[in-house]
């Protein structure tokens, strides 16, 4: 079971960059997803996450308004659309899947993940 981010990289404030998360070993199709960063210094935060019927989608206050996020099932990836970067997003982001299929809870904790993708690093200039 693997989750591969990709898609960070170095943009000015006011920038977008498009985060991806592909999966593979298994299918995430019936699993909630979800993003979360982490910059130096500071705990893992939590940005956004999709129900996994894509019905249902929490963002943190944050992000909310800028970033969207988005899942193909089709092709096992979900995505997190970042518009109006400020560089305080600046951080490592990672991409996680819940273990339990069709979970009616998506969490906005690390806690309720089981599988997390490696990272893509996100930086943000002023």
């Amino acid at each position: 079971v693997q989750l591969q981010a990709s898609g960070g990289g170095l943009v000015q404030a006011g920038g977008s960059l498009r985060l991806s998360c592909a999966a593979s070993g298994r299918t995430f199709s019936n699993s909630n997803m979800g993003w979360f960063r982490q910059a130096p210094g500071k705990e893992r935060e939590f940005v956004a996450a999709v129900s996994w019927g894509g019905g249902i989608k929490y963002y943190a206050d944050s992000v909310k308004g800028r970033f969207t996020i988005t899942r193909d099932n089709a092709k096992n990836t979900v995505s997190l659309q970042m518009n109006s970067l400020k560089p305080e997003d600046t951080a490592v982001y990672y991409c996680a899947a819940d273990k339990n299929p069709r979970r009616t809870v998506v969490a906005r904790s690390p806690n309720g993940y089981d599988y997390w993708g490696q990272g893509t690093q996100v930086t943000v200039s002023s």
